[in-house]
């Protein structure tokens, strides 16, 4: 599958894939769909790419007009590939790309908040509410009015039990659901 930037100042360019079966990109139309929703607020926001591999959901938001974007991966190969991509589609003075336990991370004191936090880790491991439950343990990563948009399999999907973040739309395109939550 070839990935490419879909709108902004990188439209057109086309993404490095991660070599390999480690990630699982994110399709144009989910994209196209996630940003259609988020509309004119990817402006000057600010992002957090948790589990990144490509890097193909924050060079998105950085093209469409994003402040900044973090990108955090815990394998080299998908840090490597998003650094690269960063600099074909040159977006890379506004991102931070690094090595990371996203667990680790989301657990740590928060030295900035993000508008948006994206978290679509690997498939059938039960990261996505991992990472979930941390981030609502440790809200102070996320903006007053910020979303946290979840990527996952739809099969994959369960109620959760959060203290102070709550799931206000739910969206399913074909073997792909994104949960988005917010502050209660």
């Amino acid at each position: 599958m070839s990935l490419r930037v879909i709108s902004g100042s990188a439209k057109g360019r086309v993404l490095k894939s991660v070599p390999g079966d480690m990630t699982r990109p994110i399709t144009d139309r989910v994209k196209e769909s996630l940003f259609n929703i988020i509309s004119g607020d990817v402006i000057d926001s600010n992002w957090w790419d948790v589990f990144a591999g490509t890097g193909a959901v924050g060079i998105e938001a950085l093209s469409r007009g994003a402040a900044f974007c973090r990108f955090i991966d815990l394998n080299r190969a998908p840090v490597d590939t998003i650094k690269f991509n960063l600099a074909a589609t040159r977006l890379a003075s506004r991102a931070e790309a690094k090595r990371a336990d996203a667990f680790s991370l989301l657990a740590s004191h928060p030295d900035r908040a993000f508008h948006y936090i994206y978290i679509a880790p690997p498939q059938y491991q039960d990261m996505w509410s991992q990472a979930l439950l941390e981030l609502d343990s440790n809200l102070e990563w996320l903006e007053k009015d910020g979303w946290t948009v979840v990527q996952i399999h739809p099969k994959e999907y369960k109620q959760m039990d959060l203290n102070h973040l709550m799931e206000f739309d739910r969206r399913k395109y074909g073997s792909t659901l994104l949960v988005f939550y917010e502050r209660k």
